[in-house]
């Protein structure tokens, strides 16, 4: 059995650790750590990216990376570099700011009914069960699903959310909160006017 570890979130991580699974017994030679430089380093539209592996499996990986695309950029290459070589304490301030704006937009949406969510222990999303707001309408919209909910806020609150579908719960929406601490203000404000017109049909 191979495992194939997505460490992208390794220090974004509000636990104050972070375990990789190839460091564990055993697991080293069984493991391909799948990493890259979006998420702790900010570096998003840069798309560099790198995976660890057993020598017999990078080597097949190469192959048929080498047959499907070209290198990255010399320039994000060097970035990288920059990035993974440098002092990490940029990073580490960065994630404190996204541990504030968790517990800050964990507060605001907990003032919503029909809002349920866990408390997330890493990364930049919050992920709650909006289903309780299915088969509500303000008399014009009924929302169905996510889906519907997300259009409804949009269209309303002119806050852009995303559906839980695609990330393995249709009950769900997710909600980024790697904006400005103001910002996620008047988008849980706004979102919660919108919520506030929706009645049981």
């Amino acid at each position: 059995i191979i495992v194939i570890a997505d460490e992208i979130y390794e220090y974004i991580n509000f636990t104050k650790s972070h375990t990789s699974m190839a460091s564990l017994p055993n697991m080293c030679d069984r493991t391909v750590t799948i990493n890259g430089f979006s998420k702790a380093f900010a570096m998003t539209g840069w798309r560099v990216g790198y995976m660890a592996a057993p020598l017999w499996l990078a080597q097949a990986c190469e192959k048929v990376q080498s047959q499907m695309t070209a290198a990255t950029c010399s320039i994000a290459q060097r970035a990288a570099l920059a990035a993974i070589t440098g002092d990490l304490m940029p990073t580490y301030h960065m994630a404190k700011a996204y541990l504030k704006r968790r517990d800050l937009i964990m507060t605001l949406l907990s003032e919503l009914p029909g809002f349920r969510f866990q408390k997330p222990e890493g990364a930049f999303y919050l992920f709650p069960d909006i289903s309780d707001y299915f088969g509500k309408t303000d008399g014009t919209t009924v929302i169905h699903d996510a889906d519907d909910f997300c259009m409804y806020i949009l269209q309303n609150a002119h806050v852009a959310l995303t559906s839980g579908k695609a990330f393995g719960n249709a009950n769900c929406i997710r909600i980024l909160y790697a904006a400005a601490e103001e910002d996620l203000k008047k988008a849980i404000a706004r979102i919660k006017t919108a919520v506030q017109k929706l009645k049981n049909t």
